[in-house]
């Protein structure tokens, strides 16, 4: 596959990260999102390729392109996680690890923000850590490749 990279997928209206309400999600743009990423992979090795839509159908597309193109998924379904059957069997689909991430805590929100569609496909789950949870993710994520990887050899 040549260099390691990671995709990182965001969901809806995660484009509109710092002007969307900045007490629960933060200041801080997508852009300064996928730079902590980008900056938290590479010192492992990795590359990061960063989407983001409001479409269901694309995130689809982009969760089925990572088994050929990527090592893993770090994705923030948004408002996707507690609705998205397709979602879900996308990443079932895939052999890739992946992990889900949300900026806020979303079991101390609203009760329909507990429920993640996505929750028992995924490697793992990181919420209420703000963006540094992104940071978080791509730690964990790149530690069980490596892992794995060692564990395969």
């Amino acid at each position: 596959m040549g260099k390691k990279r990671l995709f990182l997928i965001n969901g809806p209206n995660l484009n509109m990260l710092g002007k969307r309400e900045p007490d629960t999600y933060g200041k801080k743009s997508l852009d300064d999102v996928v730079t902590l990423v980008e900056q938290a992979a590479a010192d492992f090795g990795y590359e990061v390729t960063s989407f983001q839509s409001n479409h269901e159908g694309d995130l689809v597309d982009w969760i089925q392109r990572a088994e050929e193109e990527a090592e893993g998924i770090i994705i923030n379904p948004a408002a996707y996680t507690h609705t998205s059957i397709a979602l879900r069997d996308a990443i079932s689909a895939i052999s890739k690890p992946v992990v889900e991430i949300h900026i806020s805590n979303v079991h101390e929100r609203e009760s329909f923000r507990h429920i993640s569609m996505l929750a028992s496909v995924c490697s793992g789950q990181v919420v209420g850590f703000g963006i540094d949870g992104y940071r978080l993710a791509a730690l964990g994520m790149i530690q069980k490749i490596e892992s794995e990887g060692r564990n395969h050899s």
